[in-house]
């Protein structure tokens, strides 16, 4: 009587050839997901707390920080308050035509629901912030959210 023997096999080794296409969809599927920043603040700001806050939609928003201005690596320049608005400091009172330059790149449907984003340092004076809203108010850039953090319990 013999015996069956079966040949032995070498387990065969593991096939790279499709990591390539995985690495580059992943690769891919991080970029799109990845949110970059629009506007990059120049301005030192603590933001105030709130208790009713609510989450703004993207379309139609423009930024304007307030705050002590610092450098590239976060150190504060200097002491006194500066506004930025799309990435570069402005005077109170060239606000409203930055407003509408602004709103003249936006398309039809966003320029109705417009609305400016103010985020202020918690200790700026509110002489500044009422200025900057009368310049948006003649310009008639009437919706103005404040920007805020939920007041932690």
């Amino acid at each position: 009587m013999s015996r069956w023997r079966r040949p032995q096999r070498d387990v065969p080794g593991l096939n790279l050839a499709s990591l390539p296409d995985l690495i580059f969809t992943v690769l891919f599927f991080f970029m799109i997901v990845t949110h970059m920043r629009d506007v990059e603040p120049k301005v030192r700001y603590e933001v105030p707390q709130g208790t009713e806050v609510e989450k703004a939609q993207k379309a139609g928003l423009v930024y304007i920080f307030i705050g002590k201005p610092v450098d590239a690596q976060g150190r504060q320049t200097s002491d006194e308050t500066c506004i930025q608005l799309n990435n570069r400091y402005v005077a109170v009172s060239e606000i409203g035509r930055e407003i509408q330059h602004e709103r003249s790149k936006m398309a039809e449907h966003e320029r109705q629901h417009m609305v400016v984003s103010i985020r202020a340092d918690r200790d700026t004076e509110m002489g500044i912030i009422n200025d900057v809203k009368q310049e948006l108010r003649a310009v008639g850039a009437l919706n103005i959210n404040y920007s805020a953090v939920k007041k932690e319990k």
